[in-house]
């Protein structure tokens, strides 16, 4: 059960990193607007997926740090999470 739970715990960590490195790319990129102005421009000019990409960097800190204090279980976790954006923006792209 504990192994599951770290799981659990290690996807919610790798989510919640890759929507604060999009928030943080957002704030980056967006040149002085507001996050919801960045975000219309990010959409409008069809780079929204390639910003998502790029926060989900974020998650390779998490990763490292999981097995540097062998959590592996929470390891697998963010990874799972990472495997997660990743299809979301394929699928985001391509529809």
């Amino acid at each position: 059960m504990t192994k599951n739970k770290n799981i659990i715990i290690g996807i919610v960590i790798g989510l919640i990193c890759s929507i604060v490195g999009l928030l943080l790319v957002l704030l980056f990129f967006g040149k002085g607007n507001s996050l919801n102005d960045s975000l219309q421009i990010a959409l409008n000019q069809g780079v929204f997926t390639k910003l998502m990409s790029m926060g989900a960097i974020l998650n390779l800190a998490a990763f490292f740090l999981f097995i540097q204090t062998e959590q592996d279980s929470r390891a697998k976790g963010v990874l799972i999470a990472t495997v997660i954006v990743a299809i979301s923006t394929l699928i985001i792209r391509f529809i």
